[in-house]
């Protein structure tokens, strides 16, 4: 079963995994919903995604990285 927009948690440990020399507290929303529709177990409507869904997974990665 494919990440949704909803798994902030699990977004943001791919997304740390994928980009491991990012720090999350600079990334602009434009490059993380890319980011987030290039992973491969990603699989959710894109037209779903929010700057509230975006937030909450920066949110979650900033964490991951501390």
């Amino acid at each position: 079963m494919g990440l949704k927009w909803i798994d902030s948690r699990e977004l943001a440990i791919e997304l740390s995994e994928q980009h491991p020399d990012v720090n999350p507290t600079t990334i602009r929303f434009t490059d993380l919903r890319e980011w987030i529709l290039e992973l491969e177990a990603f699989d959710d409507d894109p037209n779903h995604c929010s700057e509230r869904v975006l937030e909450a997974v920066q949110m979650c990665w900033i964490e991951e990285a501390d």
